[in-house]
């Protein structure tokens, strides 16, 4: 299967998913320095994780291009070597630990099941392919071991995904339920938040989420009440928030982040916050890969997307910068061809139609 585009068509696709890259994590910036200046707030957590997702995705780009299989390969190694050595991202017993350190594990194990599955479609050797989907399983099995049911859930939704996507033909539609599936997640937390769902099922979310975090949600709500355009500041939330003041192991966030992003900076910044997810997605429709790479990295991030929605985890960088890199990875183009013929429909990119020769 051949694209009917071509290189100049390809070239300019590219240019705008990185024009639009551009524009939007430069408008997350300057939209917390603008709420900041109006509410003395602190900017530097946003301006630190817009920094550190430009950066993984400049690296996953140049990695990419030069090895599209042992770049993710690396990157997935990195992931697991980093959850094992660190223990402030192993979730456990720890009683000095803050909320959301399950949520930072649970991320950095998702994203590296999906690089793993990424290296394992780039690959062209079958029995390669086999042991980087073995490492992929290895992530689930190791979230199981930490205790991370979460992240064992995600780590098997990523694999599952992936082996499905060498059947799809379409991406757009695909990248489409992805979107749709992170826009459910968000607007489940939402409705917990404002609260618009029936009272039993809150009861039973708290069970599973603690009384304490949905507490944090409802704040975040309220916050967003008393000033939706603007929000509070940002890295306000932990001094206006009773539920945080009230709590001797605050880390002063909502465990939300697209209820902090509202929170603290109005309506405009969780616009903000969607756009940069949709500019991924939108990024991996248009990118050069094949479209198994592509929608294991969206199903990757579709998979962060609501790990970060349920708690704390695009508050580490780790976790930033790990997106970053499968993003940049999952767009690059490899400067030697990647082997045709292992899927049906390698490089259908939303744009134009394929013919067979």
């Amino acid at each position: 299967m051949t694209s009917a585009s071509g290189p100049d068509a390809d070239g300019e696709r590219r240019i705008v998913s990185d024009a639009a890259g551009v524009v939007v994590l430069g408008a997350c910036a300057a939209w917390s320095l603008i709420t900041a200046a109006v509410h003395d707030g602190r900017p530097e957590g946003v301006l630190l994780a817009v920094l550190a997702v430009a950066a993984g995705y400049a690296a996953g780009r140049i990695g990419g291009a030069l090895l599209p299989v042992g770049a993710p390969f690396a990157g997935a190694l990195a992931g697991i070597a980093l959850t094992v050595a660190v223990p402030h991202l192993a979730p456990g017993p720890q009683i000095a630990e803050p909320l959301g350190h399950a949520g930072a594990t649970a991320a950095v194990l998702t994203l590296s099941a999906g690089a793993a599955c990424c290296a394992a479609w780039a690959a062209p050797v079958p029995a390669v392919r086999f042991a980087l989907r073995l490492l992929a399983a290895g992530t689930a099995v190791l979230a199981a071991l930490l205790g991370s049911t979460s992240g064992l859930v995600t780590c098997l939704a990523v694999l599952m995904c992936s082996l499905a996507a060498g059947r799809t033909r379409h991406r757009g539609a695909a990248m489409a339920v992805l979107a749709a599936v992170a826009a459910l997640v968000t607007g489940l937390i939402w409705a917990v938040a404002a609260p618009a769902v029936p009272s039993g099922f809150v009861a039973a979310l708290k069970g599973r989420l603690t009384p304490h975090r949905v507490q944090l949600w409802q704040d975040a709500w309220h916050l967003l009440g008393d000033d939706p355009a603007l929000g509070a500041g940002p890295g306000r939330f932990g001094e206006l928030s009773a539920t945080s003041a009230h709590s001797l192991l605050s880390d002063g966030k909502p465990h939300s982040a697209p209820l902090q992003q509202a929170a603290e900076q109005g309506v405009v910044g969780l616009v903000l916050l969607a756009a940069a997810f949709g500019w991924v997605l939108y990024a991996l429709w248009r990118g050069p890969r094949p479209t198994p790479v592509a929608l294991t990295a969206g199903a990757a991030l579709t998979a962060l997307a609501a790990i970060a929605a349920i708690g704390n985890a695009l508050s580490f960088t780790a976790v930033s910068v790990g997106a970053g890199l499968l993003a940049g990875m999952a767009t690059a183009r490899p400067l030697a061809d990647e082997p045709a013929g292992r899927t049906p429909d390698t490089r259908a990119r939303g744009a134009g139609h394929t013919t067979a020769r």
